[in-house]
C-alpha cells in the first residue's frame, strides 16, 4: 500500500489542524510585517498547495515566516512602496530557484544535530511563552511574532507575560483550560486516542467557539470580544475580493535597493527553510530524508508566484510543521490539504472563522510547544555528554532571547568550537610525569585524522622522553591527512633517532606509504616483554 493511500484520512485531518494553526499566524505575521492582512493568506495558500506539491519534504509546511517580519517591515519602507517590495519577493524567488539548481541546498547536511535539537527546543519554549498572553485574553502582540523584542509593543516576551497577567480576561482563561483539557484527553484517554475521524485540535476549536457563543448569548461578561477573535478580512463583493491582490512594479528592476532586498530575503529565507527541513526530518516518525535542493527550487517557485499576486515571502515553518507531525500528518497531502482549506475558508466561510477565540488556538500551540520542549529532550542531550549538551543549551537560550536565525548562528559557532576542540584531541595524549621507565607508550590514532589533529599529535611526539619505546597504532584509521603522515615519517626517521626512541608501527595502510614494523599490537607487547626479561 502506498503511503499516500495508507495515510489519506490522517493526512486530511492533520491538514485541517494545521489550517487552524496557520490561519491566525498568516494574519498575525502580515500585521507584524506592516503588509495587507490578505497577503499572509495568499502566501499560506501558495505555500500549502504549490510548494507542498513541489517540495522535497513529506512533512514540511510552508507559509509566511516570523523570521522575515523585520526584513519585510524595513524593506517596504526602504523601497518606498508595497508594489516594489513585491518585485523584491519575485527576485528572491528567482535567486532561490537558482540556488536549488546549483545544488546549494546540500549545506543543510552540515548542520549539527545538537544545534537542530536546540533550535526545536528553543522554538517550543518561545511558542509557550508567546501564547501565554493570548491564552489569558491579552492580544497586544501579533500572532506569529516570535522575536524576543516584540515588533508591535516594543516590550519583550517576558514583560508581555507580566502585562498579560495584569490584564486577564477570565472568559479566555476558561476557553484555554477547556481546550487544553480536550487536547490532553485525546492524547491520554484510550477510547479518544482510537478516534481517527476527528482530531483533538478540531474538537478543541469547536468547543472554544461554542463556549464563547454561549457566553455571548447569555450576555455574560466572560464573552470574548472581537479583538480576541480571529480577524480575517471579509470583502463585501467580488470586486473587493479581487482588490485584495496586488501586482509587482516591474519599473523597479533598475532600482538597486530592490535587488539588495531581494537578495537579503532569498538568503535568509533559504537558511531558515533548510534549518526547518533538517528539523522536519529529525521529527519524522518514518525517518525519511528530504532533498534540500528540491526544496529550494520549490520555495523559489512559491516566492515568485507570491510576489506576482501580492503575497509575503515564504519559508518552511517549524510551528506549522510541528503541528502537522503531531496531528498525524505523514505525506505531502497534509500540507497540500492545509493550503486548500485556507483557500476554501477565506472564500466560503470567513464569518465562521472570525468566531474562533485566539485562546482556543493558543491552547493548541501551547501543547505543540510542550512537545517540542519536552524535559525528555534535555535529559537525552545531557546523557549525550557535555560536547553535545553545551552547544544544545546555548542554542536554546540564544533562540529564546534573540530570534531563530541569530540563535542558530550562535549555536553553530559554539558547536564548531567544540568540534574543533574535539578534533584537536588525540585518543591518547602522553603525560610525561606519569611515565615509568620501561613502559611502552601507546598512541592509538582516531578513525579519521585530519589536519586539525596535527597540533595535538605533534605535541605528543615532542614530549616523548629519551630512551623510551612507543607504539603508533593506525589499525582503526580510515583516513590520515597528508601533513600528519609527513609528521609521523619525520619523527620515525629523524626525531626518534636523536632521542633514542624505539618506534613500533602497526596498522598503516599501503596507501600511507609508511612501513609497519609489527603486524599486530600484541607482537610489539611480546617483543617488549622479552627485552625487559
Amino acid at each position: 500500500m502506498k503511503l499516500e493511500t495508507k495515510y489519506f484520512k490522517t493526512d486530511l485531518l492533520a491538514g485541517l489542524v494545521v489550517f487552524l494553526v496557520a490561519l491566525p499566524l498568516c494574519l498575525g505575521i502580515a500585521l507584524a510585517s506592516g503588509a495587507p492582512l490578505f497577503s499572509g493568506i495568499i502566501t499560506g495558500v501558495i505555500g500549502g498547495i504549490v510548494v507542498g506539491f513541489l517540495s522535497g519534504s513529506n512533512l514540511s509546511v510552508t507559509g509566511p515566516a516570523a523570521g522575515l517580519t523585520a526584513i519585510v517591515l524595513a524593506g517596504i519602507t526602504s523601497v518606498g512602496s508595497y508594489e516594489l517590495f513585491l518585485l523584491a519577493v519575485v527576485i528572491a524567488g528567482g535567486i532561490q530557484l537558482l540556488l536549488g539548481i546549483i545544488k546549494a541546498g546540500t549545506i543543510s547536511n552540515y548542520f549539527p544535530s545538537n544545534v537542530i535539537e536546540g533550535m526545536l527546543t528553543g522554538i517550543g519554549i518561545i511558542i509557550i511563552l508567546k501564547q501565554i498572553p493570548h491564552a489569558v485574553g491579552y492580544d497586544k502582540d501579533s500572532e506569529g511574532d516570535f522575536a524576543f523584542i516584540e515588533n508591535n509593543t516594543g516590550h519583550n516576551t517576558l514583560t508581555a507575560i507580566t502585562d498579560a497577567i495584569n490584564s486577564i480576561h477570565y472568559g479566555a482563561i476558561i476557553i484555554t483550560i477547556v481546550c487544553i483539557g480536550i487536547l490532553i484527553a485525546f492524547n491520554k484517554v484510550s477510547f479518544l486516542k482510537r478516534i481517527k475521524l476527528i482530531p483533538g485540535g478540531l474538537v478543541a476549536v469547536i468547543a472554544g467557539v461554542l463556549i464563547n457563543e454561549l457566553f455571548i448569548a447569555s450576555g455574560s461578561i466572560l464573552a470574548v470580544q472581537k479583538e480576541h477573535l480571529v480577524n480575517l478580512p471579509i470583502p463585501g463583493s467580488f470586486n473587493e475580493f479581487i482588490g485584495q491582490f496586488s501586482l509587482p512594479d516591474f519599473k523597479g528592476l533598475s532600482n538597486s535597493s530592490v535587488w539588495i532586498l531581494g537578495a537579503t530575503i532569498a538568503v535568509v529565507a533559504s537558511i531558515e527553510t533548510l534549518l526547518c527541513l533538517e528539523a522536519a526530518d529529525k521529527m519524522d516518525p518514518l525517518k525519511r530524508y528530504s532533498n534540500g535542493n528540491t526544496e529550494l527550487r520549490a520555495q523559489g517557485i512559491g516566492n515568485i508566484l507570491a510576489g506576482l499576486i501580492g503575497g509575503l515571502p515564504m519559508t518552511s515553518v517549524i510551528v506549522r510543521t510541528s503541528a502537522n507531525i503531531n496531528s498525524g500528518g505523514r505525506t505531502k497531502l497534509a500540507t497540500i490539504a492545509h493550503g486548500l482549506f485556507l483557500l476554501l475558508a477565506v472564500v466560503a466561510i470567513p464569518t465562521v472563522l472570525n468566531k474562533i477565540p485566539l485562546a482556543a488556538l493558543a491552547a493548541i500551540l501551547i501543547m505543540i510547544g510542550l512537545k517540542l520542549a519536552s524535559p525528555k529532550v534535555f535529559k537525552h542531550m545531557w546523557h549525550n555528554g557535555k560536547f553535545q549538551f553545551i552547544p544544545f543549551i546555548i542554542t536554546v537560550l540564544a533562540v529564546v532571547f534573540t530570534d531563530l536565525l541569530k540563535g542558530v548562528g550562535i549555536g553553530l559557532v559554539v558547536s564548531i568550537l567544540f568540534i574543533l576542540r574535539g578534533n584537536m584531541k588525540l585518543a591518547y595524549f602522553f603525560r610525561k610525569d606519569r611515565h615509568r621507565e620501561g613502559e611502552q607508550i601507546k598512541i592509538k590514532l582516531a578513525q579519521e585524522v585530519s589536519f586539525l589533529n596535527k597540533a595535538a599529535i605533534k605535541q605528543t611526539l615532542v614530549h616523548l622522553p629519551h630512551n623510551s619505546r612507543v607504539l603508533i597504532d593506525a589499525s582503526e584509521t580510515v583516513y590520515i591527512d597528508h601533513d600528519v603522515l609527513e609528521l609521523i615519517k619525520d619523527f620515525v626517521e629523524f626525531t626518534s633517532t636523536e632521542k633514542n626512541i624505539k618506534v613500533d608501527l602497526v596498522g598503516f595502510k599501503g596507501a600511507y606509504k609508511i612501513e609497519n614494523t609489527v603486524s599486530h599490537v600484541n607482537d610489539a607487547d611480546e617483543q617488549l616483554e622479552k627485552e625487559v626479561l
